[in-house]
């Protein structure tokens, strides 16, 4: 049996901006998908903390070292500059191998994103 468990978990970043007229996606800073185990394009669920709209979308780097954490097209009108969000993604996997898996999950400073 294969199951959905959690693989990796950014929890609270501050969104930076939103842009509308974008083709689509969340744009990270490269430091935060390094340490949480995320690359380009994978897919992800965004969480906003403050309206509680959650939606799935992948992600495209954005500049290293920037705390950069824009939504773009139209996930765009779910946020706002200044919401807090949780950027989570999931892998599917083995019963058995799930049982003893380990998430990777980071907590950036929402004040800058960066790692504390």
């Amino acid at each position: 049996m294969q199951i959905e468990v959690l693989k990796s978990k950014i929890h609270r970043v501050t969104v930076t901006d939103a842009n509308l007229n974008y083709i689509g996606s969340i744009t990270l800073d490269e430091d935060l998908m390094d340490a949480a185990n995320l690359i380009e394009h994978e897919k992800v669920s965004i969480l906003n903390n403050n309206n509680g709209a959650r939606f799935e979308t992948y992600i495209i780097k954005g500049e290293r070292g920037s705390g950069t954490v824009c939504l773009n097209g139209a996930a765009a009108r779910l946020v706002q500059p200044g919401d807090i969000v949780l950027v989570v993604s999931f892998a599917t996997m083995d019963f058995e191998e799930a049982k003893t898996w380990k998430p990777t999950i980071i907590f950036p400073d929402t004040a800058t994103n960066k790692l504390k």
